[in-house]
């Protein structure tokens, strides 16, 4: 067989460490063994029955050829009105609708970031975005939240150090994954600052914007000096459990969605025809669906709390999305594979989000399992 040459930009980036835990997770489970899994970042709740039966109606229809590339006139519209009421100045023309909102943040930072470019995560932050920085060939800026329990606000003079009239792109992510963290209005207003000061673009990530517990996120494009310089990046999967489904989105001003309109319909084309129709079903229809998910994660979070208190541990308390940063060893990664290895609890360990000593575990999981999970960590002694 012939030995194939490949390329520098897929050789500088890692595979998903969250993919990774997983695939050993269920590696032991085919081996019979029993896992509780609390690694993945994936709602287990299933999708709302009107936005399944939204799809097999648009499939029954016949909407299953091509769409238009960018996504059909009744979801943009849907998405447009859903970012007006969260205060953007939304135009349809100005949405891309993408096979998953992972998709969305690719085709971003392709059109954005040539090489050498300088990009600033903030710290612990989710794993695809390192990758896509380096694939696109852009020199990555971090900002560490953990001495701030993972908030904004206390770092923005560390922040300000980090971003220079040579960056590029700055991406913020609130509600957080892997934190839960939800960034301060006045946060966000010193990110819009330092955003006009040096003309930097930002996207704000908001795939968690709807599962908040007694804070209300800010859209970051809704604050003054933002609309034209922000990218909106958010989608089906978290809110309305729709994982599976592939659906995302962005939103920006100007000539960047015709840019990257180039690279998306060379890449995917389109997103799935009747799964558009069910994703306009999903943001008119689901709020009592959504409410009540909402809810359960609310429970499961003070459960997870609770249970960690009850062992010493006392992570910063979350107040969106479905995860907690445990610290852990200064060695994560051994952590996290004695825990998978030895207490059959799937974690991911920290430094794979730029936040060593810590392991993150989701509670998208029933509280049985939860509970089980916490006590075999317990029992082995990794607390």
């Amino acid at each position: 067989m012939t030995a194939f040459d490949f390329s520098a930009r897929v050789e500088r980036v890692e595979p998903s460490a969250t993919l990774a835990i997983s695939n050993a997770a269920t590696e032991l489970e085919a081996d019979g063994i029993d896992v509780v899994n609390l690694s993945v970042g994936e709602p287990d709740f299933p999708t709302p029955e009107n936005v399944v039966r939204a799809g097999k109606e648009a499939m029954d229809a016949g909407n299953t050829g091509y769409t238009s590339s960018n996504g059909i006139p009744e979801l943009k519209g849907a998405i447009a009105d859903k970012l007006r009421a969260d205060g953007v100045a939304a135009d349809a023309d100005d949405v891309i609708v993408t096979p998953g909102a992972k998709q969305a943040l690719y085709e971003v930072v392709q059109t954005l970031i040539d090489d050498g470019d300088e990009v600033v995560l903030l710290d612990p932050a989710w794993v695809s975005y390192e990758a896509m920085v380096k694939l696109a060939g852009g020199d990555l800026g971090r900002v560490d939240l953990a001495p701030h329990d993972f908030q904004l606000e206390p770092a923005l003079d560390a922040l300000g150090e980090a971003v220079s009239d040579d960056t590029e792109l700055l991406v913020v992510n609130s509600p957080a994954n892997p934190t839960g963290a939800v960034f301060s209005e006045a946060a966000l207003e010193g990110v819009r600052d330092l955003a006009v000061e040096h003309d930097v673009a930002v996207i704000s990530d908001e795939i968690y914007e709807q599962i908040t517990y007694g804070v209300e996120p800010t859209s970051l494009a809704s604050l003054d000096g933002m609309a034209d310089r922000t990218i909106t990046v958010n989608g089906f999967s978290k809110a309305y459990s729709m994982t599976g489904w592939r659906l995302g989105y962005f939103h920006a001003t100007g000539d960047l969605v015709s840019q990257a309109g180039k690279l998306h319909s060379h890449s995917v084309s389109c997103a799935t025809n009747f799964v558009q129709h069910a994703g306009v079903e999903a943001l008119s229809n689901t709020e009592t669906a959504v409410d009540q998910m909402v809810e359960a994660f609310r429970d499961r979070r003070d459960l997870v709390l609770d249970l960690l208190a009850d062992h010493g541990v006392e992570p910063p308390e979350p107040d969106g999305a479905f995860y907690v940063m445990l610290p852990v060893d200064e060695d994560d990664a051994a952590w996290a594979e004695s825990a998978i290895q030895d207490a059959h609890v799937a974690t991911v360990p920290g430094s794979a989000f730029g936040a060593p000593g810590y392991a993150r575990i989701s509670y998208a999981a029933s509280e049985e399992r939860l509970r089980e999970g916490v006590e075999r960590l317990a029992e082995h002694g990794l607390f």
